[in-house]
């Protein structure tokens, strides 16, 4: 069976991501669990579109059609923008960390955490009861979709936020992190465009479904960024893409930038201007020295 436009789209997402699926896996190997949140949900983005991409492709290429396998692999597609939100969240906080490797503002960032995993939770429960065969289950679940993709805007507004409060820190931003910094920005636009289309890929439809009767009258100006429906040229551009963009911007800093050297060049800038370095009292008892010696 031939594979339509979308189904070619999964393909090739499937060869696109199977490399950076293995370079993840070295690059979490590389900064550990403990050090590289970020690196960890960019590992679980690339397994997100891997998988996505091979649940669409044997929908097209099983017989009879298995509607569960379009809607796992659409809902995959949907949700795959929370991890590269989190993953930009995590490169963020390491920002943050202390010379020593200790992480400082830790109750926010774990905040912001929380609210994208919302999002997703939101994103999945909207999918799941749209695709009920109830019609109240449908309304709210459209609701929650549209709440989910609410909040991974206005965590990307945040994150800028975040990004631009950096920028003025940036002279006490370690030597390597600041190099991150950068990546981290000029990656920002095109997550920018990503997260737009998922916004308008939302909106453009009443329900979650693959079929051409979802895209309301009201929505017909929105009706060439539906995911299932839509202009597959604009799903390329402001979707593949532009998360392409993003993967490859973050992967090439962390094999690239040798992050782990800023603590080893912050002990030793205090091993060689010591006056620099933290100041703490000694425990020894100090004697003036007129006292008269013996």
């Amino acid at each position: 069976m031939a594979l339509d436009s979308h189904g070619v789209l999964a393909a090739v997402t499937i060869a696109m991501y199977v490399p950076f699926l293995l370079l993840s896996i070295k690059i979490v190997s590389k900064y550990g669990i403990a050090r590289g949140d970020g690196w960890v949900f960019l590992l679980i983005f690339c397994i997100i579109r891997v998988l996505g991409g091979a649940l669409l492709v044997a929908a097209e290429e099983i017989t009879p059609v298995n509607t569960s396998l379009y809607i796992g692999g659409y809902a995959l597609e949907a949700s795959g923008l929370s991890p590269l939100l989190l993953c930009t969240l995590g490169l963020l906080h390491s920002i943050f960390q202390t010379p020593d490797g200790s992480p400082r503002h830790q109750r926010p960032f774990r905040l912001l955490q929380l609210l994208g995993t919302i999002a997703l939770v939101l994103t999945i429960i909207g999918i799941s009861d749209e695709t009920s065969s109830t019609s109240g289950s449908s309304s709210s679940g459209n609701t929650m979709r549209r709440a989910g993709v609410i909040l991974f805007a206005v965590l990307y507004i945040i994150l800028v936020g975040v990004c631009l409060h950096q920028w003025t820190q940036i002279h006490s931003v370690m030597r390597y992190r600041k190099q991150l910094l950068k990546a981290i920005s000029v990656a920002l636009p095109f997550l920018a465009i990503r997260t737009l289309y998922s916004i308008l890929s939302t909106f453009s439809s009443s329900t979650f479904s693959t079929t051409s009767t979802s895209t309301t009258s009201d929505t017909s100006d929105l009706a060439k960024f539906n995911l299932f429906t839509g202009e597959w040229q604009i799903y390329l551009v402001m979707d593949m893409l532009m998360e392409y963009a993003v993967v490859i911007i973050y992967s090439v800093a962390a094999l690239v930038l040798p992050l782990n050297e800023d603590y080893k060049f912050a002990g030793s800038y205090q091993d060689q201007y010591p006056l620099n370095a933290p100041q703490y009292p000694s425990s020894a008892p100090q004697y003036p020295s007129s006292a008269p010696q013996y």
